[in-house]
């Protein structure tokens, strides 16, 4: 560690007193760069081994060579990537930065998160571990890691630069926001797509997705909901999400419903969708939605949150403000169709 000495206020610089302090500031600048690279290289180390490029088979027959990358995370031979990468496609091939090269099938694709499951015929895979992307901050370092090659892993580091973003996702008629997406001025190199991103500590907080602009990646957050993707994948090969049949935005409450409540919006339904189980039900464009089977509605992220699969074909209760006052609505879910 260097040690620093201030100037006392009265104290003149001089010829070696500037010399003497620009050789502390090329010191302080020399031990932060070794830190730097030492948290970047040491967080390559760990997760290399577990980041494979993938080679997708489409039903339209050739190979897609160097489509993505993925990331192991069982050692029993399961992989995240991203779903465009594999979409398409049943099967393929993950090199992995040994050469060991392992034939996979696709076990399960959402689209709407722009996740997927893959799972390979080898065994004793060095399985990454997951961090949690609801602990990281603005400014904290992030390495980005792909494998797009299959012999070599890239490797480039930089911030996360924004938290909160939201990426839209679509699969046939059906569409929906991930949410929580991780901004990062990391460098997205090509072929990165569905390999990691991880904290200093060599933990997955993210797979990568999406070049956002110059200098600029997305990448989908793991967190508790995603983990919960990732299960529904490897136990059925889908996610099933409950449909309402409802387009809307959020909406300020007026004062007194927010002091009972406890909070200042709600979501305002726009337009219905005709047939939809909400249109069914009696909810009407301008209603703002509050709650859903008892959960607190605030905006479009927390209806998406809300609509799980475990409420379809459930009769729910849901409470609406209509012209200043509340009244509750029963409606029963169908199964979002893609």
């Amino acid at each position: 560690m260097v040690a620093l000495r201030e100037l006392e206020p009265d104290e003149p610089p001089t010829v070696a007193g500037a010399a003497a302090d620009e050789a502390l500031t090329l010191a302080i600048e020399d031990e932060a760069l070794d830190a730097y690279s030492s948290a970047v290289s040491t967080a390559a180390a760990r997760l290399i081994p577990s980041v494979a490029s993938l080679r997708v088979d489409r039903r339209t027959g050739g190979w897609g060579g160097g489509s993505g990358s993925a990331v192991a995370f069982t050692p029993d031979g399961f992989l995240v990537t991203n779903a465009h990468v594999v979409a398409g496609a049943e099967r393929g091939t993950a090199t992995f930065v040994t050469g060991d090269e392992l034939s996979f099938e696709v076990v399960g694709s959402d689209p709407l998160s722009d996740l997927a499951v893959v799972r390979v015929s080898g065994s004793d895979l060095v399985a990454a571990p997951f961090g949690d992307a609801a602990r990281l901050r603005v400014g904290q370092l992030v390495v980005a890691i792909g494998n797009p090659l299959g012999f070599a892993g890239s490797v480039t580091a930089g911030v996360v630069s924004a938290l909160g973003r939201s990426l839209a996702a679509r699969d046939g008629q059906a569409s929906r926001l991930v949410e929580n997406v991780i901004q990062t001025d990391a460098a997205l190199n090509p072929g990165n797509s569905g390999g990691a991103l991880a904290d200093v500590r060599g933990r997955v907080v993210g797979i990568n997705t999406a070049v956002a602009g110059v200098g600029l990646g997305l990448a989908v957050p793991i967190d508790a909901a995603t983990r919960l993707i990732l299960a529904a994948l490897m136990r059925d090969g889908r996610v099933r999400r409950a449909y309402l049949g409802i387009v809307g935005g959020t909406r300020r409450l007026p004062a007194s419903l927010a002091d009972r409540l406890g909070r200042q919006a709600g979501l305002e339904v726009v337009p219905l969708l005709d047939g939809s189980p909400a249109a069914a039900a009696g909810v009407r464009a301008g209603d703002v939605i509050v709650s859903l089977d008892g959960r607190p509605i605030a905006g479009v992220g927390d209806l998406q949150r809300s609509l799980v699969g475990d409420l379809v074909g459930r009769s729910i209760e849901v409470t609406i403000e209509r012209d200043g006052t509340l009244a509750e609505v029963a409606l029963t879910p169908t199964e979002l169709r893609v």
